[in-house]
Parts: structure tokens; C-alpha cells; sequence
């Protein structure tokens, strides 16, 4: 059928000459050939040929050694044009003993491409690989990665070597170039059938995007007795065999473009390299997601690919992360490891991996999580439950969180038991350093007893799920574990001579001590140290100045880039025989997982410090993506294979603590701790359905969306509907602030002040598109002022009523707004008259 067929954006143009049909809309473009073939052999995204050549886009299946693919054809397939759809059918490939029918269709729109393939297989056949279909694009440099639906990322800048492989379990696909803004989503629906996927650099250097469709979810093809492996090398065969049934199966793709900025921008940074914190989210931050229900630190190209629950930070990330799809699949993973890496007396295993090579003999089960062969790493049953909570923050799922109750309850109870002498400070496994075994993240140091670094994230863990609990309607239990962590930061921070872990001679935390009352990792371990600050254990001003002060010594004495886990060195025999003499991995190399909790630190004493060590992490980044385990401390290079996404945690703490973003179950919280060099930064974030602009100025903090605006000179929440708008003041948790109005344009707020005694604000309204003015009822409720108190209310300086709060501290008013800036100030014990403009109050 020749000619060209048009609608809108949509062109259609086939030459039955040369066998080849071009069609596409505005952002994307494709040619398929059909001269004994049906493959596409060009694609095109706005403007950027991303496959070009015979064999860019074709089904494939290999069966005992035979491949079969749509490249090569008995007969031509026949090609039908319609308006806004090509239709290719009678797509016949086999042999004698197999056929395989397929049908193609291409319907296209003004955002889309729609590809529906029908295929029909004539005899069931065990399958060595299939591909329904593969894109093979230009290299390993036409896109930096790919998102999965789950929010994990296939960073092609790892795949380093020909035949390198990377297999998931996604349903879609979001390639993007960010040098370009190019962006291609492919997304796949199989009824009846499960989806996988595979990444691999072909032995030609291109770079081959594999579909599989299968009627079971795909098994790895490694390592034999596990079947676990994600990533491959030397092969492009990642999936074990599978079956296909004879008969019929559906699938449809959709092809769809987005700008990478639109969709992953972050908005406007000043005084800090912008790309480079973007690019820093965009791919290390991710790394540890290595498939669906699988998120870790450690990244899925490490050879044995472990995940360890023994981390607090993996919600973390997704503050900075800041993406949807991450949340919801890290969801999803928190509900696999509830119910498959939790024992029945709430004990956590601790890790996971490809191979059983770190696991203790016959400490695993079936699903691959075990105990490591180094020790029973005890900080897995509060990370988990720190994860739980924070994730529960980003969401406000609270639905979700009560599936969680149970097992977080079951976790915490765990090693709370481990305080057998009332102390408050929880025990580990092992009662001595000399029984050479790990307790902890660092768990080749003999970390013993009464472990600091545990007790640490024990009480971060407790703090959170004791405010879970309140809310989930377990008042008791909160309390329970309220009172255990105060218990336990008394216990902590006593003198080592009463019991506890402060070493006042050597001026820190002590690591920990073992059951004879012997003292270890007196060396000033920053992890500890930066934990017992940030986590407000260490409530001492003289103390929190002298920790980060003499860190800071160190650090300009020895110009490092980055905190080293532990200043001096451990003592022989406090740890694992190679790691001596110092500085050598745990002890005294730069591991980046701890820049969170490092920046937390200073942000609220030095913030240009804390900046400082940020800037110096993404100025590593531009060099070598912080593709490594760690940085060594005489050299300052890459070591370590085992790629870990808490390299990029010191860009989630410049998010967190400098920029204070702090996304909460039922607010958004500000709480910046901005420097002067970064003021006019100007951040774009996600929270709950809405995009947030977020401005930061050394005096003046702002949040607004396509509705209303907020600004105040301190710290507050923020949290808004179509209709209406609440101000938390502070770091309250309660609504200080709720305002209605059925204003159709923008509604600002500008906090002067708010106290019990004086509360004022300026509000100003932008009726929508018109200019012209009109007014607009507006409700008001304040809440937490003095009980049964009177207020007076004034507005623009006019004295306009008295009003009592109620017996919850609670007043009420209305009031009609139009595009003129009001100032209200509400007094208490005031006297007034009553307004022509006040509606109504209570």
C-alpha cells in the first residue's frame, strides 16, 4: 500500500520498493523492514537515532543450540497501512519441526507508540533464550541507564566489558541520556504471562535491550543450587531455560518519550555543582537496588552481589532519590523481607547474595538470606525496622506501616532481650573480642558485648517506632519502647568508668566493651560518634563541639576528601589480622556510607563544613563515579569491587539536614541549616502526588505548589489539598495552622511570628488567571494556644474581635481575602471591636 498517511503529528510512509516503512509522531520515529524480514531498523527520539542498522529491533528465540528470529524469513509478511496504524502480519520463522507465527501492529498517537505482537507457537519447546522482542541500540553511550519499574537502575556505565549482563524483573523500561534530555520509556503488558528483562554489551559493542515473556517468573541461569545471580559476564545468556507452551500468547509495548528534565529534574542549586548532584542521584544513589523486592547498599555488579539489612539508610535514599517508583518498590521489598527474612523469634537474617560464599555453614534459608560467616551482625533487626519508619515518613501509608507492626514489634523485642543486666544497653552474640567474630556494618572488627555502634542505631530505631506505635493505636507499646531509649541514652553516654560508652580521656565514643569491663575502639570511630550526635543521644553541647572539632583537626592535618571510618587505629587484635597495619579497610579507610550522618552532624554546629565534605564527594564523583567500595586513606583512591549506593549519602544528607527537606507521615518539614553560598537555591521535590517548589534563602524559606505558598524565617511543615492548607509551626506535629478556602488561584501565607501569646502573618491571594479582583471567604483554625485564653484578632492594623479559645487551645474565624496583602496579628488577652468584614467566629 504506497503513499504517506497524516494526522496531527502522526506520518505514516511506506515505499513497497524498497520493502521499508517509516512512521512515527513528533518525538519518536521508526523504520521497518520487510523484505523477507520484519525488523526495525531504525529509531529515532527526538532527533536522536538510538538504533540505526539491519538488525535493530526483531524477535529471537534459541532452542538446543538453533536460533531463530525474525531477521531471516521464507516469505515476505504482508503490510497493511491504516490511518494512524501499520499492521504487519503472516511474520513466519522456524524450521520444519516449529513454526512460529507472529503479528505485529503499530498504533500510533500523539504521545505514543503502541506495538501489539501476537505470537503462536506451533509445539511447545524449552527455551535457551528468547527475546520478544530485543532492541539493540547504537552502544553502551546512547542512554547513561535505564529505571525499572521498581525504581532501580541499570547503569551502563558499569558495563565495562563485552557480554556483560544484568537481568531483572521489571515490567518497563526508562532509558535517558542527560546530556541530550532524551528519555524513552518502554513498558511491557504480557496477560497471562511474566515479564523479564536483560541488559547486555554485545559481543559486536552495541547494546542489546532484551524482552522475555514467559508463563513463570524467569529463574536466573546462576549459580547452580541457587539460581540468584543478576549480573553475568563472559555471556548474554543471563535466564535459565524456560517452557513455552504451544499455542497463542499477547503482548503489547508502549513506546513513549519524556524529557529527562522535566521528569528527573531537581530545580535550581546554587553555590554547589547541580549536575553533579543530579547525576549523583540519578545513578550511585541506586545502585543497590539489584531487583524487584531485592534493595541493598551493595550494588548488583558486585561479584557475589550481597544485600545487607545490617543498614539503616536504604528509605534514606529515597528522600534524596525522590522518585515514586523507587517508594513503591522498596515497599514491595520491605513485604518480602517481612515475610521471608524475619525468624519466628524475631531474630533478622542479616544478608542476602548470589552465592552462599559469605554465609555461616547452614546459617540460610530458602529464599537466600543467611548469617555471615564473620559473626551474627546484630544492627539488622533495628535497621530493619528504621526502614519501616522512614519509609513510612516519605509516604504516610499508614495502611501499609500497620502490615509492618507485628514483625518490627518482633524485630526490637529481639535484641531488646539482649539486655541481661538492665542496663539499657543491648549485648551482642559474642562476649569477648577475642572470639574474633563481627557484631556490626564493620564486621570485620571483633566488636563484642556492649556494642556502641548497635546501641546507636538501636535508639534511632526505638524513637521512630515508638511514634508509630502511638499512632497505630498502641499507646503502651510506644511508651515501652520510649522509655527503653532514654534508659539506653543515659546508659550511653555515662563515663566508661560508670558503665557507659564516653571515653572522656580520649575525647569520644567508644566503640565497645567487652564482658570483662575491657574497653575497645577508643579511636575515635566517626560512625559511632557521628551517630551518637545526629541521632540526639549526645545532647551535650561540650561534647558534640569537641567530637566534630578534633575530627575536623585530623581531617585538615591529613587533607582527606572524606571522613575515615576511624581516626587512629584499633588496636592488634580488635580486628581482622590483614586489616593491620593502619590504615587498612575497617581500619581507618574512607567509606562514604556514613556522609549522611557525618553532614547531619555538622549542619547543626558548622553547615560550611558540612558542605565542604559534599562538594569534595561530588568533585570524586566527576572523576570516577565513586564506583567503588571505599577510598583508601595514604592514596585517597577507588578500592573495592563491591560498588556500595551509600557513596552517594552525603548527597542525601545535603538534601536532608543543609537543605532541611524532610518529607514526614502527615507533613512536609523544612528545617534548613543553609550556608550563604547556597542561598537562592531553588529545589523542585515530589510529596505525595504533588511537585513541591522549595526555596531557600539564608532568611526566608519557602514552600508552594499550584495553590499555596508558606514562608516563614524557621523551620515548619507544610501539608495541602485543593482546598485546604496546614501550617506546622516548628517541628510540631500537630497543625498549628488550618486554613479553607475555595480560592481559585494562590493563596499565600508569609509567618511573621507564632507563639502562645502572639501569632501575625501577611497573606496576599492571586486570583488565578484574571486580574480582576474579587474576594474570596477564607476559614481559619489555630490550634495550641493557651486553653480557655482570650485573643484579639486585628487585621491591617485594625482591631477587629475578641475571641476565647476553647479548652483545646483552639480558635476559630473566617474572613474574605481579595488580591490586597492583609496583615493579621492575633493577641492574647487583647480587646477589640467587630469588623463590617468579619464573618463569623467561634
Amino acid at each position: 500500500m504506497p503513499g504517506a498517511c497524516f494526522a496531527q503529528a502522526i506520518k505514516i510512509k511506506n515505499d513497497p520498493q524498497k520493502k521499508k516503512i517509516v512512521f512515527g509522531n513528533e518525538k519518536i520515529q521508526i523504520a521497518l523492514d520487510y523484505d523477507q524480514k520484519a525488523a526495525v531498523s531504525l529509531l529515532v527520539v527526538n532527533g536522536q537515532k538510538v538504533i540505526e542498522g539491519d538488525a535493530g529491533v526483531y524477535s529471537q528465540i534459541s532452542i538446543k543450540g538453533t536460533t531463530y528470529s525474525t531477521l531471516h524469513l521464507s516469505t515476505d509478511p504482508v503490510v497493511q497501512v491504516k490511518q494512524d496504524a501499520v499492521i504487519i502480519t503472516g511474520i513466519l520463522y522456524g524450521d520444519e519441526g516449529l513454526t512460529i507465527k507472529e503479528n505485529w501492529r503499530f498504533s500510533l498517537t500523539d504521545s505514543n507508540i503502541i506495538f501489539d505482537m501476537d505470537r503462536d507457537f506451533s509445539k511447545s519447546v524449552l527455551a535457551e533464550k528468547a527475546a520478544f522482542p530485543v532492541f539493540v541500540f547504537h552502544d553502551t553511550t546512547t542512554w547513561d541507564g535505564a529505571y525499572q519499574d521498581y525504581g532501580g537502575l541499570a547503569w551502563f556505565y558499569l558495563f565495562n566489558k563485552r557480554l556483560d549482563t544484568y537481568g531483572v524483573h521489571s515490567s518497563s523500561s526508562r532509558f535517558w541520556n542527560s546530556k541530550t534530555d532524551n528519555g524513552l520509556m518502554l513498558s511491557v503488558a504480557a496477560p497471562g504471562n511474566r515479564v523479564a528483562m536483560d541488559y547486555s554489551r554485545t559481543a559486536e559493542d552495541k547494546f542489546a535491550y532484551t524482552i522475555a515473556v514467559s508463563p513463570m517468573e524467569m529463574l536466573p541461569r546462576f549459580d547452580s543450587g541457587t539460581h540468584r545471580r543478576r549480573f553475568i559476564r563472559d555471556s548474554a545468556v543471563v535466564w535459565a531455560p524456560f517452557n513455552i507452551d504451544a499455542g497463542k500468547t499477547s503482548q503489547r509495548i508502549t513506546l513513549s518519550y519524556f524529557s529527562f528534565k522535566d521528569r528527573f529534574g531537581r530545580g535550581k542549586f546554587v553555590g554547589i555543582n547541580g549536575e553533579q548532584v543530579n547525576a549523583v542521584l540519578n545513578t550511585i544513589a541506586r545502585i543497590g537496588v539489584i531487583d524487584k523486592e531485592h534493595f541493598g547498599g551493595n550494588s548488583w555488579h558486585t561479584p557475589y552481589g550481597p544485600i545487607c539489612l545490617h543498614e539503616q539508610y536504604i528509605a534514606q535514599l529515597g528522600l534524596a532519590i525522590n522518585d515514586t517508583d523507587y517508594l513503591n518498590g522498596y515497599r514491595e521489598c520491605l513485604d518480602f523481607y517481612r515475610d521471608n527474612a524475619v525468624k519466628p523469634d524475631g531474630r533478622v537474617w542479616p544478608r542476602w547474595a548470589y552465592s552462599n560464599e559469605d554465609m555461616m555453614p547452614g546459617e540460610v534459608n530458602d529464599k537466600g538470606f543467611y548469617e555471615a560467616r564473620w559473626g551474627y551482625l546484630s544492627d539488622a533487626n533495628p535497621d530493619l525496622v528504621t526502614n519501616v519508619a522512614e519509609l513510612y515518613d516519605q509516604t504516610g501509608n499508614i495502611d501499609w506501616v500497620r502490615t509492618h507492626q507485628q514483625s518490627c514489634e518482633k524485630a526490637l523485642d529481639w535484641i531488646l532481650k539482649r539486655d541481661s543486666n538492665n542496663n539499657g544497653l543491648v549485648e551482642m552474640m559474642t562476649d569477648s573480642h577475642e572470639q574474633k567474630r563481627g557484631s556490626d556494618w564493620l564486621d570485620i572488627i571483633w566488636a563484642s558485648y556492649e556494642n556502641a555502634l548497635v546501641n546507636a542505631k538501636l535508639y534511632h530505631s526505638l524513637v521512630e517506632w515508638a511514634a508509630i506505635e502511638k499512632q497505630l493505636g498502641s499507646p503502651e507499646k510506644g511508651d515501652y519502647y520510649n522509655n527503653f531509649a532514654k534508659k539506653l541514652k543515659t546508659g550511653f553516654n555515662k563515663p566508661v568508668g560508670e558503665g557507659g560508652f564516653w571515653d572522656d580521656e580520649n575525647k569520644c565514643y567508644i566503640h565497645w566493651r567487652d564482658k570483662d569491663g575491657s574497653i575497645h575502639g577508643n579511636n575515635m570511630v566517626t560512625p559511632v560518634n557521628f551517630m551518637a550526635i545526629a541521632y540526639g543521644i549526645c545532647d551535650d553541647d561540650s561534647r558534640r563541639k569537641t567530637i566534630l572539632d578534633n575530627i575536623e583537626i585530623q581531617m585538615q592535618k591529613e587533607k582527606l576528601f572524606f571522613w575515615p571510618v576511624c581516626l587512629y587505629s584499633y588496636r592488634s587484635g580488635e580486628g581482622n589480622d590483614w586489616q593491620f597495619p593502619f590504615p587498612n579497610y575497617e581500619n581507618g579507610d574512607l567509606f562514604l556510607s556514613w556522609g549522611a550522618l557525618g553532614v547531619r552532624a555538622y549542619a547543626a554546629y558548622k553547615p560550611e563544613l558540612a558542605v565542604k565534605y559534599v562538594k569534595n564527594v561530588l568533585a570524586q564523583y566527576a572523576k570516577d563515579g565513586l564506583a567503588f567500595q571505599r577510598y583508601g586513606r595514604v592514596k585517597q583512591n577507588g578500592l573495592g569491587d563491591d560498588i556500595l549506593s551509600g557513596n552517594s549519602l552525603s548527597v542525601v544528607g545535603l538534601y536532608q539536614a543543609v537543605y532541611g527537606i524532610n518529607p514526614l507521615y502527615n507533613r512536609f518539614y523544612l528545617n534548613p541549616h543553609i550556608t550563604r553560598e547556597l542561598a537562592g537555591t531553588e529545589l523542585k521535590y515530589n510529596f505525595r502526588g504533588q511537585r513541591l517548589t522549595i526555596g531557600l534563602n539564608t532568611d526566608k524559606y519557602v514552600v508552594s505548589n499550584n495553590k499555596f505558598v508558606i514562608i516563614s524565617k524557621t523551620d515548619f511543615g507544610f501539608y495541602s489539598s485543593d482546598t485546604m492548607l496546614l501550617y506546622f509551626n516548628g517541628s510540631s506535629d500537630h497543625a498549628s495552622l488550618e486554613v479553607r478556602t475555595s480560592i481559585s488561584g494562590m493563596l499565600t501565607l508569609d509567618i511573621k511570628r507564632w507563639d502562645p501569646d502572639k501569632i501575625s502573618w501577611t497573606q496576599s491571594a492571586k486570583m488565578g488567571q484574571s486580574n480582576v479582583s474579587y474576594e474570596s471567604n477564607v476559614s481559619y483554625e489555630l490550634n495550641d494556644l493557651k486553653r480557655g485564653t482570650d485573643y484579639s484578632i486585628s487585621i491591617n492594623g485594625k482591631l477587629v474581635k475578641q475571641v476565647k479559645s476553647n479548652t483545646d487551645g483552639t480558635l476559630k474565624f473566617e474572613y474574605e481575602t481579595n488580591k490586597r496583602v492583609d496583615k493579621i496579628v492575633i493577641t492574647a488577652a487583647g480587646r477589640g471591636g467587630y469588623p463590617h468584614r468579619l464573618i463569623s467566629s467561634s
